[in-house]
């Protein structure tokens, strides 16, 4: 009964970030930056993987200059990577690749944001068939298109059926 108690509880740590996550949305980037920074602050470096994944995940988000956004982005996958396995997390890859590619595509790096963007269609598979699992699959679809990758290795089309000019 105390497992099954622990397993529903709720977890204080992904609720504080979810409250900073909706102050950020409402478009308090700064005061969402600094909160977040407190929380990974007091978690630390050796946290649990999943708050270090979010909370990196989202402070990534509040970034202004790109190679810090990158820096944070890093930080997530490596604290999912730790985590491999846990509860949660497999359907956060898609968005954690999504996430780099777009990095890597504001830093100029096209090759880099390629290798995670094709590391995202394939993570894609653990998406759930509900509006987040469409909305990452929307948004690797258009980074697909913006970067000329329609086409994944053999020539599969990963995106939308297009129509070709006759």
């Amino acid at each position: 009964m105390a497992e099954r108690q622990e397993r529903t509880a709720p977890d204080a740590v992904l609720t504080r970030i979810g409250q900073v996550v909706m102050l950020h949305h409402a478009g308090d980037r700064e005061e969402a930056r600094r909160r977040l920074l407190d929380l990974w602050t007091e978690i630390g470096e050796h946290g649990r993987p999943l708050h270090r994944c979010t909370l990196a995940h989202y402070l990534a988000d509040t970034q202004d200059d790109p190679s810090d956004e990158l820096a944070w982005d890093l930080r997530a996958l490596s604290a999912a990577d730790e985590a491999e396995g846990a509860v949660g997390l497999r359907g956060f890859y898609p968005s954690l690749h999504l996430n780099l590619a777009a990095d890597y595509v504001k830093l100029g790096r096209t090759e880099a944001a390629r290798s995670h963007l094709h590391r995202a269609r394939g993570a894609a598979a653990a998406l759930g068939d509900d509006g987040y699992g469409h909305g990452v699959r929307a948004a690797i679809t258009r980074l697909e298109l913006r970067l000329g990758d329609d086409e994944g290795p053999g020539g599969e089309s990963w995106g939308p059926p297009r129509q070709r000019p006759k």
